[in-house]
């Protein structure tokens, strides 16, 4: 059960990173926030981060052998990276319409598929 609450905090807090990181771009599209300073886009960025932060550290707490989990360091590092690029893809084809998903994608998808396997075999 540990294993399941640990990938659903990293993805949550994945969606947030993802906005915080790249929803700003999407600023442009918004009439209220067209001409905000670059400082005042960064204090946004940081407050949807926060949130981020509030799932990332108990995700990694909870998924750690250190504290009772079932995953080591690397493997809660490999899960993350590829819960990370998945969420990212969908943000990217669902608010960027002029994102394209290609085959390089497909393969570079597969090869992370494979990083799993090799660093979870024991």
């Amino acid at each position: 059960m540990r294993a399941f609450y640990t990938i659903l905090l990293l993805t949550l807090s994945n969606i947030f990173m993802t906005f915080a990181w790249y929803g700003h771009l999407k600023f442009k599209d918004m009439k209220w926030s067209q001409n905000l300073p670059l400082l005042i886009v960064i204090l946004i960025s940081w407050g949807i981060a926060l949130f981020e932060y509030l799932l990332q550290v108990p995700a990694n707490r909870t998924g750690s052998r250190e504290y009772g989990g079932p995953f080591s360091l690397v493997e809660l590092k490999v899960i993350q990276e590829v819960i990370t690029l998945t969420v990212f893809m969908g943000f990217s084809l669902l608010f960027f319409k002029n994102e394209t998903f290609r085959i390089n994608h497909l393969i570079g998808f597969c090869f992370l598929i494979l990083a799993v396997y090799f660093i979870f075999k024991k």
